[in-house]
């Protein structure tokens, strides 16, 4: 699954603190892809400073997380799916092989628009290993965060993503912000729950695989 973003922004920038919740629409980009009626129809990112948690759901049954820690350069991916609740827990070495996989040239445009109330920038993308393959992207500067994608292919784009596709588990995904709240993030968003039995990476793709 992919991945793989109370106060005015102003205020933000001003006391140090970059915190809050923006709601995407999300969508399976391959619809013959044997997950994609597993795929979630929304997410919610929350984030706070270098830490982030992209929280997805299919119809309250299938529920998975990204979490990330920018700083630590650590990336979490927990699944809760009927009696199974695991998670596997990534390095960065892991993190560089899994954006190989998914591996982007991205073309800064001078175009802008207004999502969500924020300045866009437009990006043109290339995927690297089927140049035919090309999509347009947005991301804001608005709320500071110049190294939230530290973990994820578009590791050269200093703001956050508000309209991107991005790969996990071999389903690629499609996400557009809809919203956006300045709200205080408690630090066990970023927790992974102690319920959870830690998987390696082969066993959570294993799990995925098994699902198709």
């Amino acid at each position: 699954m992919a991945v793989f973003i109370c106060m005015s922004c102003e205020s933000n920038k001003t006391s140090g603190k970059e915190e809050g919740i923006i709601e995407f629409d999300t969508k399976a980009i391959d619809e013959q892809h044997p997950l994609y009626g597993l795929a979630p129809s929304s997410a919610t990112l929350k984030y706070k400073n270098e830490k982030f948690a992209m929280e997805m759901s299919t119809m309250g049954m299938f529920n998975t997380s990204i979490i990330g820690d920018s700083k630590l350069k650590t990336l979490a991916q927990t699944v809760k799916f009927m009696d199974i609740k695991q998670a596997c827990i990534e390095n960065e070495k892991d993190i560089i092989i899994d954006n190989l996989d998914y591996a982007i040239k991205i073309e800064e445009t001078k175009e802008t628009k207004k999502i969500i109330g924020l300045k866009a920038h437009k990006l043109k993308i290339t995927m690297i290993n089927n140049p035919t393959i090309t999509f347009d992207a947005w991301y804001t500067k608005d709320l500071g965060l110049e190294d939230c994608n530290a973990l994820n292919p578009y590791s050269q784009v200093k703001g956050i993503l508000l309209d991107y596709r991005v790969k996990k588990m071999g389903l690629e995904m499609h996400f557009v912000a809809k919203s956006v709240k300045h709200v205080e993030i408690p630090e066990s968003t970023f927790e992974i729950p102690a319920s959870m039995k830690i998987v390696s990476k082969e066993e959570m793709a294993k799990f995925f695989a098994n699902l198709q």
